[in-house]
């Protein structure tokens, strides 16, 4: 079997190290790069040709949503929302949703590294169901 590429998009560097650590416990992910917001991610999904994304919502210079639906229009391909907003904003995860991501998880508060271990387990079935997903253009981008 194939091991599933993932890139990580996050502004974060605590939270992209923690998932970075997380996903490669797995033995069927390699996370092939790490990005700090998605004008960075565009280049390395070129360069990479990763499996899955996982994406952030709020970051600088273009947020997670506007890089979703343009990712989707131009270069469909399974993501998985990691943000503290999927939490807090039913209304933007299912924007997120709506736009083609496959699946969320929120990113708890308060001790970002602790609280993300303890989602592992949960994170990884998720990119790996993510995996399996066929992805194709919304039909408004047809």
């Amino acid at each position: 079997m194939n091991r599933i590429r993932v890139l990580i998009i996050d502004d974060s560097q605590l939270i992209r190290d923690v998932l970075t650590e997380i996903l490669n416990s797995s033995p069927v992910i390699d996370v092939v790069g790490a990005a700090e917001d998605p004008l960075v991610a565009r280049e390395m999904i070129k360069q990479l040709n990763p499996d899955v994304l996982t994406l952030d919502i709020e970051m600088p210079r273009m947020d997670g949503i506007t890089f979703l639906k343009n990712l989707m229009r131009l270069r469909p391909m399974p993501v998985v929302m990691i943000s503290a907003l999927t939490e807090s904003n039913a209304e933007v995860t299912l924007t997120a949703l709506a736009l083609g991501a496959v699946d969320f998880i929120a990113k708890p508060a308060g001790d970002a590294e602790n609280s993300m271990n303890e989602y592992a387990e949960e994170i990884i079935a998720k990119v790996i169901a993510a995996s399996k997903a066929n992805i194709q253009k919304p039909q408004s981008c047809l």
